[in-house]
């Protein structure tokens, strides 16, 4: 385990116990949100524990952001997981349980519901995935779980649409980004500090290489587009790089894309861009790629998919195009290509906005009230 460090909430209140639990072994921005929001809610003098795999990757980046961690087998649905996780929670008492994957709260869920002084349970919901529409749904998000938490004000519609919650019950609270980190720099010194062409066009996309994200309808707008100088970066990685570096060959397009992997120094890359894409098809709340990309002041283009209506407005400060419609998409590049006046006010009003929405402090505000909120309610249950 990794210790953290905090000191008394500002407010003088009781320090909360919040323990969050994620079984996916993934890395993306469910993940990161979790990490981020735990490390802003310890930082304000609480309580803060991840349990996770120890094989996940969550586990072993958790230390990096302070956050003590536990390793859990709830990678999958099985009775030791579970029997583990209130084992835990037995032994150790927390106000708060925020479950954020499927498997993990149903084995957080069961595990409250066995225990005779159990925390209130959140279930976060960060993609717009349909929830399976049957009883077992409808008790873990109606009953079992005190809260739900989604991304955005679309997810939180749809939660309530397919599993019967109370609206009352249910909130938005929008992931929170570092608004230091991201924001606008000088494009002709990232580019040489990354070895790319001062001149080239460049789009580019910041994101898990997972086949919903619409990798292969961006690389099809790029082969359509009759200039020459676009250059793709394509940053990231995971299970779809094999399939989209062949796609990309079949394209005749090695020379017009770059796979430059996983990168810890994401602002260098987007501040190297002079369009940011993200051509999702499902699967999305608001990604965090989209809002840094709006943080560093470029140009977005992108879907409408999951919340993402609700950060851009076409015309204004991005512009959507229909999902998978590499054609949509190739003209929205090129006439942003051709027209750099309106790429910069696109970029300033997406920064201006950014600047305003997307600050990490808000999040953590909202969410260490939602906790507080319900560890009130649960010691006024046991008094």
């Amino acid at each position: 385990m990794s210790a953290l460090s905090g000191g008394a909430p500002a407010s003088g209140l009781d320090p909360l116990r919040i323990l969050h639990t994620e079984s996916s072994f993934g890395w993306g921005g469910q993940e990161i949100r979790v990490l981020t929001e735990a490390r802003g809610v310890a930082r304000a003098g609480n309580e803060v524990v991840i349990a996770a795999p120890a094989a996940a990757r969550i586990y072993r980046e958790a230390p990096h952001y302070g956050i003590e961690t536990v390793a859990l087998p709830i990678g999958r649905k099985a009775i030791g997981g579970m029997l583990g996780l209130r084992e835990f929670l037995a032994r150790r008492p927390f106000d708060v349980v925020n479950s954020h994957s499927s498997t993990d709260s149903w084995l957080a869920a069961i595990a409250c519901a066995t225990l005779k002084r159990s925390p209130a349970l959140v279930r976060t919901r960060h993609i717009s995935a349909s929830a399976p529409r049957n009883l077992a749904t409808r008790w873990l998000y109606a009953r079992a779980a005190a809260r739900v938490v989604t991304t955005g004000e679309r997810l939180r519609a749809q939660v309530i649409a397919e599993t019967g919650a109370d609206p009352k019950r249910v909130v938005s609270i929008p992931t929170g980004i570092d608004l230091e980190r991201f924001r606008a720099g000088d494009r002709r010194a990232e580019r040489s500090r990354l070895d790319l062409a001062g001149d080239a066009k460049i789009v580019g996309i910041v994101a898990t290489l997972r086949d919903w994200k619409g990798h292969r309808s961006l690389l099809q707008a790029i082969a359509s587009l009759k200039r020459k100088d676009t250059l793709l970066l394509i940053v990231g990685d995971g299970p779809q790089r094999h399939d989209l570096e062949s796609f990309a060959r079949e394209l005749d397009l090695s020379a017009r894309v770059r796979f430059v992997g996983e990168q810890t120094d994401v602002p260098t890359w987007l501040r190297a861009m002079d369009i940011f894409c993200l051509p999702s098809y499902a699967n999305e709340g608001v990604p965090q790629a989209l809002m840094q990309a709006m943080a560093c002041a470029l140009p977005v283009v992108t879907t409408s998919v999951g919340s993402i209506g609700e950060i851009v407005t076409d015309g204004v400060n991005g512009v959507l195009v229909p999902a998978e419609n590499a054609a949509r998409l190739a003209q929205a590049l090129d006439a942003l290509f051709d027209d750099e006046a309106r790429r910069g006010e696109l970029g300033a009003r997406a920064a201006a906005f950014a600047r305003e929405r997307f600050g990490e402090a808000l999040m953590v505000e909202r969410m260490v009230h939602l906790f507080r909120e319900l560890a009130t309610e649960a010691r006024g249950r046991t008094l």
